[in-house]
């Protein structure tokens, strides 16, 4: 019998299990097809820090969630055995150990056929993470919400933070270049390197101005054409590609960026693709009391989950 998130009739809803949905906690992959997984990590951040404390609130805000998407008709508990994994076990205190700690925790998850939906956490976990998808998949597609493209050679003269790791997943082979798109970009910069750089490595960007009230729904048919069906793709979504209006909750704010149904429409165009993993990163609570960002989140995450190859609609 496939699990089911605990609903509000059966317990109040802040009773039982603090897991994303109030899903049942597992200790193993084996069985699931996909699994929610915390990566509580901030240690990567170049301004705000906060997101440590990201997966514990998103799956708070997670209570109201319930298993029928009524927006699409996705009853992804009708067909996926889904639990909650818990947390990484990072090094808060060295930021390389905790990178490598992240990959060999992921690897056997990944092995296992059970897709990772990913809380964070700072973006710099996004890099182990490809590296074990890479492992069983090889390079992947990679659809990439932000306002920054983070592919800096360095920070601080460091290569590994989470400013870096599309750069680190290029020079490693992580990705298939053709088929990257970057969507809501924005912000100040250094030097058009910041963008010229991932479009000479074939990266497909997405300013957010270039996308000021239009639906992104054309564009994302466009992805899944050019993606097909069959490329293993890997969805990471960082929040502050949302507008801070909608989600000030981040270490790196940047105004002018993408709505909320424009973010729904992003991750619903998803469905058709062979996402082998998602994530959603850089939610940091202490910068947002309301828990919006959380709340944001979370929903986010479940859309994630109702876009998984095998999910039925009804």
């Amino acid at each position: 019998m496939r699990n089911q998130p605990l609903g509000g009739n059966e317990m109040p809803r802040f009773g039982g299990p603090a897991t994303m949905m109030r899903l049942p906690a597992a200790a193993s992959p084996e069985g699931l097809d996909a699994a929610f997984i915390g990566v509580p990590l901030d240690i990567g951040t170049s301004h705000r820090p906060g997101a440590r404390f990201g997966p514990r609130q998103i799956r708070a805000e997670s209570c109201l969630l319930r298993p029928y998407n009524m927006a699409t008709g996705a009853a992804p508990f009708d067909t996926l055995q889904v639990a909650d994994l818990g947390d990484v076990p990072i090094n808060t205190f060295h930021l390389p150990k905790s990178v490598a700690i992240i990959e060999q925790h992921y690897r056997p998850i990944v092995a296992s056929g059970c897709i990772p939906l990913t809380l964070g956490g700072d973006h710099t976990i996004v890099l182990p993470i490809l590296r074990a998808v890479a492992a069983r998949h090889g390079p992947v597609a990679l659809i990439h919400v932000d306002a920054h493209a983070d592919v800096n050679a360095h920070m601080f003269g460091e290569p590994l933070a989470h400013g870096t790791p599309f750069r680190r997943a290029v020079e490693e082979g992580l990705l298939q270049g053709d088929k990257v798109w970057q969507i809501g970009l924005r912000g100040s910069g250094y030097a058009a390197d910041d963008f010229d750089w991932p479009r000479a490595q074939g990266f497909h960007l997405v300013p957010a101005h270039a996308v000021w009230w239009r639906s992104l729904a054309p564009l994302m048919d466009e992805i899944r054409a050019a993606i097909g069906p069959d490329t293993p793709t890997y969805l990471s979504f960082d929040i502050d590609g949302i507008d801070p209006a909608y989600a000030g909750g981040t270490g790196t704010p940047e105004i002018g960026g993408l709505t909320v149904p424009q973010a729904l429409e992003i991750i619903r165009g998803c469905r058709g693709l062979n996402l082998v993993g998602c994530d959603l990163v850089e939610v940091a609570p202490p910068y947002d009391p309301s828990g919006n960002t959380a709340l944001l989140g979370a929903n986010l995450l479940y859309e994630m989950l109702c876009v998984l190859p095998g999910v039925a609609y009804r």
